[in-house]
């Protein structure tokens, strides 16, 4: 069995089609969140990933401003402009799917989340600590987190009192084994230094992991976004994944 972990979509068309065709054939698709927010084509996306097949869906902090369920303030002045635009264009079908996804769901041996396990629309593993102290949250063999938009896993073997770190290789096939974290990157933002849309493949019989990479048209993305008045910051930094 093939599924699909993707992460991270910011309203990003081309690079979630570029990612689907890459990724194919699967056999379902777990979203980790923030299907909108930064992007050109949030209704798009959204249309797009309902219609994907064994979808798991959660709700990401980006989702969740964009619908009011929390505070915007913390956000930064060009993350609230580009909620506020979301806002102006979301259409009611996808504010209501946004409102339906849940925030944490368990499929087997894995528990999904947008940031962590302790918090999972907000908090981001980005540090050894953060990750060691959330080992606590879950009880499942796994963890799938975004959130960071950074591929990174986090593992925490028998008898270890810290969680380890490691940036995943691209396209190499990780056997995976408990316990452990791991964050498929972004496909639609990344900020790794490398600008290609980012997604995992999880094989749960053969227990694998396989970061993949795939390139698509920024300066299309790009000229939607500056055709829409989105900030300029979120318009470079997707040609140099920052």
């Amino acid at each position: 069995m093939r599924i699909l972990v993707i992460s991270d979509i910011h309203a990003n068309l081309t690079a979630l089609e570029a990612v689907l065709a890459d990724a194919a054939p699967f056999d379902a698709v777990w979203c980790l969140g923030d299907l909108v927010g930064y992007g050109p084509d949030p209704n798009e996306c959204i249309q797009r990933v309902r219609e994907l097949p064994g979808l798991v869906c959660l709700i990401g902090n980006h989702d969740a401003a964009v619908i009011g369920s929390i505070d915007i303030g913390s956000f930064n002045q060009e993350a609230r402009a580009a909620v506020r635009w979301t806002q102006r264009v979301l259409t009611e079908a996808s504010e209501a799917y946004l409102r339906s996804l849940p925030e944490i769901h368990v499929a087997g041996e894995v528990t999904l989340a947008h940031g962590s396990p302790r918090q999972p629309v907000w908090e981001y593993l980005l540090d050894t600590r953060t990750a060691t102290q959330n080992f606590a949250y879950f009880s499942t063999p796994f963890c799938f987190v975004g959130h960071s938009h950074l591929p990174v896993l986090f593992q925490m073997n028998d008898g270890w009192r810290h969680a380890d770190l490691a940036v995943p290789e691209a396209m190499r096939c990780y056997e995976m084994t408990p316990r452990a974290i791991f964050n498929p990157g972004s496909a639609g933002q990344p900020r790794d230094r490398d600008p290609r849309a980012a997604y995992a493949i999880f094989d749960p019989d053969a227990m694998t992991w396989t970061l993949r990479r795939v390139a698509y048209e920024i300066p299309a993305v790009q000229e939607r976004m500056l055709s829409a008045g989105l900030p300029d910051r979120h318009i470079v930094r997707l040609s140099a994944g920052w």
